[in-house]
């Protein structure tokens, strides 16, 4: 596995880790639909909140909230449209990014975006 890969699935279990530890409820991890993937489904007080996850360890090509591009929102937005039509229940929806950085002899750095749009 390339360490990119690595990577981007430690980040997604810290992501885990970070939202249970904050009081969400994590429905689902690495949810794909055709081809469209949220990297985390979660909901805290009757939000649901779609989630793109992006983990860097280094900053040598900028913080990783700023790799997330406009296409990657648009298809996070297809992938819930989707979503919402298998669980229609959900009144109340958020896009949000989560970028975690992972530095040698630093402690992990965390940066929730809430509520993304384009």
């Amino acid at each position: 596995m390339a360490q990119h890969n690595k990577t981007g699935n430690l980040g997604e279990a810290m992501a885990v880790e970070y939202f249970t530890g904050n009081g969400f409820t994590v429905l689902h991890r690495n949810w794909r639909h055709s081809h469209w993937e949220v990297d985390i489904i979660a909901s805290k007080d009757a939000v649901l909140h779609f989630v793109e996850v992006k983990t860097r360890r280094t900053k040598k090509f900028g913080h990783p909230e700023e790799a997330v591009s406009k296409k990657k929102i648009q298809n996070l937005i297809n992938a819930s449209e989707e979503y919402l039509y298998q669980f229609p229940q959900w009144k109340r929806i958020q896009f949000d990014i989560l970028a975690i950085t992972i530095l040698k002899d630093e402690p992990v750095e965390y940066f929730l975006i809430e509520d993304v749009y384009l």
